[in-house]
């Protein structure tokens, strides 16, 4: 059962999905996303919603196919579109405003796609904890008046959680997920080849049961982060070895582990540190 207060979030939510009538959702197939899609189902009816997820070298295979079933799931119209941000070089050069090239252009590409549809208004994920880390990308949500019903209600990542529980989403315990690039530090060029790199050596540790993991790609260092609690046994001789041998098999000279563990978006702390 909801607690009282995120009861009324969602009530909020709710009301608010309800007054947009028909609307896009920029789909992931993340917790967040999940939920905004399954409650405008819920709300607008599967033919006034349609779920838009972006594709390109940036998103994981295992997260596109999963987004598909899901979507399949909750029965509502699904459009893949190609993003162009690889074709973009100032997103290319990785700037710390990286998520605003990669935002714009996915919100560019949707827009022109939902006109097609009859669909005027974009809806994201977004929740209030967001404001707390460094998302450029909002401010690219913002340029194209996108709304982010979730935030709007007051909903909290803990909120989203809670709510995907009671609704039976699958997602209400994933790990975040977010986009390949955000595993290679700020200024470092971003290429297709190194995307993959970060994905084939994130899929090996997560084979071996490191369920949420990071590999930040330092040139021909790769720097893994694991739950503080998964460090011993990711430094078990047996593992250990297998981790070295396969993602030098990828192509990094260098594997090292991070000693103070799994951190979401870690490579923000560069930011921090040079305000």
């Amino acid at each position: 059962m909801l607690s009282t207060e995120v009861q009324q979030k969602y009530e909020q939510m709710q009301a608010i999905l309800r007054s947009l009538e028909r609307v896009g959702v920029a789909y992931s197939g993340g917790v967040d996303s999940t939920l905004v899609l399954r409650v405008a189902v819920d709300v607008l009816g599967k033919d006034n919603v349609v779920a838009v997820t972006g594709r390109s070298p940036s998103m994981a295979d295992s997260e596109f196919e999963e987004a598909k079933r899901l979507a399949l799931q909750m029965g509502c119209r699904h459009v893949v579109i190609e993003t162009n941000e690889m074709d973009d070089p100032e997103y290319c050069a990785n700037p710390p405003n990286r998520c605003y090239h990669c935002k714009q252009s996915l919100f560019r590409a949707m827009q022109s796609v939902l006109r097609e549809h009859g669909i005027s208004v974009m809806v994201t994920g977004t929740n209030v904890d967001d404001h707390q880390d460094w998302r450029p990308g909002i401010a690219a949500g913002d340029a194209f008046g996108v709304r982010s019903p979730a935030e709007e209600a007051g909903l909290a990542k803990s909120d989203i959680r809670e709510l995907s529980r009671e609704l039976n989403l699958p997602t209400y315990d994933k790990p975040a997920a977010p986009c390949l690039a955000s595993r290679i530090p700020y200024g470092e060029p971003i290429t297709v080849e190194k995307l993959k790199m970060v994905e084939r050596a994130e899929a090996f540790l997560k084979s071996l049961g490191f369920c949420e993991c990071r590999v930040r790609h330092h040139g021909s260092v790769a720097r893994i982060e694991v739950r503080a609690e998964d460090l011993m046994r990711l430094m078990e001789p047996s593992v250990r070895t297998r981790i070295d041998q396969a993602l030098r098999e990828i192509g990094y000279t260098y594997v090292a582990v991070d000693l103070r563990g799994f951190r979401s978006g870690s490579l923000n702390e560069a930011i921090q540190r040079r305000e």
